[in-house]
């Protein structure tokens, strides 16, 4: 007997948490507006770099650290399809970015030419074993960088704010 009390007290609270759940969610929402609206992004946010008014290619063969930036006219391009707070902040990240990682060069690693690039879309890395390397900078979406290229390996797309780690690791002090 008392098994048989258990036993439709279990059903009893089973299905009345299951018509709970049905009546709670019939899928009538009354208020919509305290629901988070789901945001377009604006309509001029960039979604890939402009391209580089340039096609011309620069040949790397000695070890090298190659910062490349944008064309002025690639640069309007950017300034154009972007506010202008998320342009400051481009600019003003790749300026510092790339002022931080020329004075870490110059003082721990001088042996390394700096090569600044604006005027060229390729890179075109030539190695010790005569093997190349061609980097299209239109394929990369960041408007400003670092390769690193030692003759010996493929050039490296550094990561600028931890530039001492990488050097150290990449030319093998």
């Amino acid at each position: 007997m008392k098994e048989h009390i258990v036993k439709n007290v279990f059903y009893f609270i089973l299905h009345a948490a299951i018509l709970f759940c049905i009546s709670s969610c019939d899928g009538n929402n009354k208020d919509q507006s305290r629901l988070p609206q789901k945001k377009e992004p604006p309509a001029n946010s960039i979604i890939k770099k402009p391209g580089s008014s340039f096609n011309d290619t620069l040949i790397i063969q000695t070890k090298a650290a190659v910062f490349y930036s944008p064309d002025s006219l690639q640069m309007q391009k950017i300034k154009a399809v972007n506010e202008k707070n998320i342009y400051d902040m481009l600019v003003h990240d790749c300026y510092y970015q790339m002022e931080n990682a020329r004075n870490v060069l110059k003082r721990e690693w001088p042996q390394i030419k700096i090569i600044d690039v604006s005027g060229a879309r390729y890179l075109l890395f030539k190695k010790q074993d005569g093997s190349k390397k061609c980097m299209d900078l239109n394929n990369s979406n960041d408007i400003c960088g670092l390769f690193l290229f030692d003759t010996k390996k493929d050039p490296v797309l550094a990561d600028m704010p931890n530039i001492a780690t990488i050097l150290n690791y990449y030319f093998d002090r």
